[in-house]
C-alpha cells in the first residue's frame, strides 16, 4: 500500500510518540507499504516550529533527516495537486490538511491521519 502520512502522524512516527496508534505504527512499519511525506508537511513543521506553535518537537531540518533515515519518500507539490484543491468540498479550513488531501487523491495515495475532519474527504483516507 502507498501511504501518505499526515504531518502529526509523521512526527509521532519519527519521535516514537505514544500518541501514534498501534494500527498506524503497524502500517508504517510494514515493509510492504511505501511511506510518503509531503513537502507540505515540512513546510508546516518549519512554520509552526519557528513560531513555537502546533506541538512541533523538531525543526524541518531535523524532521527531514529523520524522514530520510526512516526511508520515507518525499512527495513534492506539483500542479495537479493544486488543481485538485479546487475540487475539494470545504470540510477543513487548514491549508496544509487540504493540500495533503489533494495530494493523496491526485496521486493516488492512502492518507493516514488522526484528524476526523480530514477523513471526511474520502473513504480512501485511513483514520487512526
Amino acid at each position: 500500500m502507498r501511504l501518505l502520512l499526515d504531518t502529526h502522524i509523521a512526527l509521532w512516527a519519527i519521535t516514537d510518540s505514544p500518541q501514534l496508534a498501534a494500527h498506524a505504527r503497524s502500517l508504517i512499519l510494514d515493509p510492504a507499504n511505501s511511506i510518503h511525506v509531503s513537502t507540505a508537511s515540512l513546510w508546516e513543521i518549519a512554520i509552526k516550529h519557528m513560531l513555537g506553535r502546533g506541538g512541533m518537537p523538531v525543526s524541518a531540518t531535523q524532521a527531514t533527516a529523520h524522514f530520510q533515515a526512516a526511508g520515507y519518500i518525499e512527495l513534492p507539490i506539483v500542479n495537479a495537486h493544486i488543481a485538485m484543491l479546487e475540487t475539494l468540498p470545504p470540510h477543513h479550513t487548514d491549508p496544509f490538511d487540504r493540500l495533503l488531501v489533494a495530494q493523496a487523491l491526485a496521486e493516488p495515495l492512502r492518507l493516514l491521519t488522526h484528524d476526523a475532519t480530514v477523513s471526511r474527504y474520502s473513504d480512501s483516507i485511513i483514520l487512526v
